[in-house]
């Protein structure tokens, strides 16, 4: 029997995620009285059943105010974190842009980084070597490469991760809110490279604020509220709805 391929890059299937706030212990005997039928933590729910299919080629945005859930989203999709309940599937090499500098060594350089960090995406050494000389070449940091991390600025570190993520040459790309850092002439570079990744078919997952920037790349928006799927569609149509509600 003929296997039927999986066109989703993505699934997420009743997807629930909260997090345990705990709170300081009474440390004298008069906080001990006081507080001694108070809890000791509380559960915070960031994400409530979600469900959502994203198909391979497919460049979507998350948006939603702070606190909706998009970043959570991410971070679970790329298994950083995982739900308390239900479960993700990835269909493809995934790479991400989450965190400024995030799994960047402060004390190596910029060269030693680009080792380290393609790596962790799952480089062989033959692979980054071949490779070195783009990234380099993308990240414009020019004889800073040589530098430790430490000495960056934040335009450096996301030229840097910017350019690793993007020569890993991975099916899936997670990218939050990243863009937002460096100059105009390096935000209009990584968007156009962004859209040469989207014409080649290869699924990008975006959450910004930047309503312009999310209209100009993503054929697809996902409006998260509270912690659930307020809206899914057409980018323009979506943004234009929470813009009504939250504009």
């Amino acid at each position: 029997m003929k296997k039927v391929e999986d066109k989703n890059a993505i699934k997420v299937k009743n997807v629930t995620k909260a997090f345990k706030l705990f709170y300081d212990k009474p440390t004298t005997l008069k906080e001990r009285l006081v507080f001694w039928n108070k809890k000791k933590s509380d559960e915070h729910v960031v994400l409530k059943g979600i469900d959502l299919e994203i198909k391979k080629g497919e460049t979507v945005a998350l948006i939603g105010t702070n606190g909706s859930g998009k970043s959570t989203l991410l971070k679970l999709m790329t298994k950083i974190i995982y739900p308390t309940q239900g479960k993700i599937i990835t269909n493809g090499k995934l790479t991400s842009l989450l965190e400024l500098g995030a799994g960047f060594h402060q004390d190596f350089t910029g060269r030693e980084n680009i080792y380290f960090n393609a790596a962790i995406f799952g480089l062989t050494k033959k692979e980054i070597d071949a490779r070195l000389d783009d990234i380099i070449e993308f990240s414009e940091l020019g004889e800073f490469i040589d530098s430790p991390v430490r000495t960056y600025s934040s335009g450096m570190y996301m030229r840097l991760a910017f350019s690793v993520a993007i020569n890993v040459e991975a099916d899936i790309l997670l990218i939050d809110e990243i863009l937002a850092v460096g100059d105009q002439h390096f935000q209009d570079k990584c968007f156009a490279k962004l859209k040469e990744l989207k014409d080649s078919d290869k699924t990008i997952i975006i959450v910004s604020h930047s309503l312009g920037a999310v209209k100009m790349l993503c054929n697809r928006a996902i409006w998260l509220f509270n912690g659930e799927v307020q809206l899914d569609g057409k980018t323009e149509d979506v943004i234009d709805e929470y813009l009504k509600v939250c504009g």
